[in-house]
């Protein structure tokens, strides 16, 4: 499982905040161009964001949903991108002072991603979280320049 972790200059509440914004998930993770919709109730147990992946006109319909959602500190994801497959995605945020340690775990749990050998998917899915978390804190801090 990759695992990749990013201090973010915020409260744990308000980085989940963002996370709890299914609406923001494509500005934030890597490979989602669009949000179609998010079902009432996110980020409870069994919600769901139906997003695209891909550019378009090569756009895959696909969908998200929350197997754990314990705010402010887990969500945990059943994330489908195929025809590379589905994985599971945990992000954890941990109180450091006044900032949060941001820790996102993926693996690849069905699907032709599972070919691809761990070494590899871990780089690939390495590299991919770092900028997903930086566009996270990027959302997150910014917002956070709003409030007095």
């Amino acid at each position: 499982m990759s695992t990749t972790r990013r201090i973010i200059h915020a409260p744990p509440e308000r980085v989940f905040d963002v996370l709890a914004n299914g609406w923001s998930y494509s500005q934030w993770v890597v490979g989602a161009s669009r949000v179609r919709d998010v079902t009432p109730g996110w980020p409870a147990e069994g919600a769901e964001i139906h997003h695209s992946v891909g550019a378009w006109p090569l756009l895959i319909n696909d969908l998200t949903t929350v197997v754990r959602s314990e705010r402010p500190h887990l969500l945990e994801l059943t994330v489908r991108a195929w025809p590379s497959g589905e994985g599971v995605v945990r992000v954890t945020c941990r109180a450091e002072g006044e900032d949060t340690e941001v820790t996102m775990e993926e693996d690849a749990k069905k699907g032709p991603a599972l070919l691809v050998p761990r070494v590899l998917r871990d780089l690939a899915l390495d590299q991919r979280n770092r900028e997903a978390l930086a566009r996270l804190a990027i959302l997150v801090e910014r917002a956070g320049a709003d409030v007095p």
